[in-house]
């Protein structure tokens, strides 16, 4: 409130809410007035002002800015690492959950296929499966690179073998005339190390840019040409089974361990930074 010079008028300071900078704005004071036969109205401070509409948009972006700064604050030059440091866990979640459907996937196989839940057989390994005896001292040395390469194409290798066993059932099936739920958890679990597979595509391609994910083989059966018995023929899927199964639980070490790799990273770059 203030007197016009020379006036002897009242006036109003009005000050927007929003400016930071805090334009001070002379107006007259609202006022109400009244007309023959109406209602009394309020006239309210003329906001058309080019000027005040001018500052009123500078205190929205001086906002935007200063939540984006804050923002940018919270995100250190340590961002990287943290974020693959998350995608390792969500693979590491993944891998168990797959591990979980393998596991009851092979018992109702060795219902359903072999006649005995307990059946167990340690000696018999399938040809074109990954190795899943490893050195630990040179585990622990493996690259980020070589770890996640490696398990793409282990993950490729049991796909494939999967999409085989799978069809082979299908194709008994059909000919027995009595259909199981077998082949279709199967497909189920193909969906699981697809979702793996991506995620450590992904994952390759953070690190080397000029990585290219390869593009999937058809697997085809020729009925024709297997000398197997249905014995053999069954065994083999619960090898093939019993192995994933392994593997998973490997793969879900290799997952944590880089997990923890990039947590150590994360650490160090953020005290890096403090320093400087």
């Amino acid at each position: 409130m203030g007197i016009e010079r020379g006036t002897g008028r009242r006036i109003s300071l009005w000050v927007s809410p929003d400016a930071f900078i805090a334009p001070v704005i002379a107006q007259k004071r609202p006022r109400i007035t009244a007309s023959p036969g109406l209602k009394l109205s309020k006239h309210t401070p003329d906001n058309s002002c080019p000027l005040v509409l001018f500052l009123s948009q500078m205190s929205v972006w001086w906002q935007t800015l200063l939540v984006l700064a804050a923002l940018l604050n919270c995100v250190d030059s340590s961002a990287p690492s943290f974020v693959q440091r998350c995608k390792y866990s969500t693979s590491f979640r993944l891998a168990k959950t797959t591990r979980t459907h393998v596991q009851h996937l092979l018992k109702k196989y060795k219902v359903q296929q072999l006649g005995n839940v307990h059946f167990e057989d340690r000696n018999r390994h399938l040809r074109g499966l990954p190795f899943l005896s490893t050195d630990f001292s040179e585990w622990l040395k493996l690259s980020d690179w070589d770890r996640l390469h490696g398990a793409f194409w282990d993950m490729q290798a049991y796909w494939n073998v999967l999409e085989g066993r799978r069809k082979q059932l299908e194709m008994e099936e059909r000919q027995r005339s009595a259909p199981t739920t077998l082949p279709q958890t199967m497909k189920h679990i193909q969906l699981d190390l697809r979702d793996l597979m991506n995620q450590v595509s992904n994952q390759m391609r953070f690190i080397r840019r000029s990585w290219i994910k390869p593009t999937a083989s058809s697997v085809q059966i020729d009925p024709g040409k297997t000398t197997k018995t249905v014995w053999d023929s069954r065994v083999e899927g619960y090898i093939l089974l019993r192995d994933l199964d392994l593997y998973l639980t490997k793969l879900a070490r290799d997952f944590l361990l880089l997990a923890s790799k990039n947590k150590k990273r994360h650490h160090a770059d953020k005290e890096s930074t403090r320093k400087h």
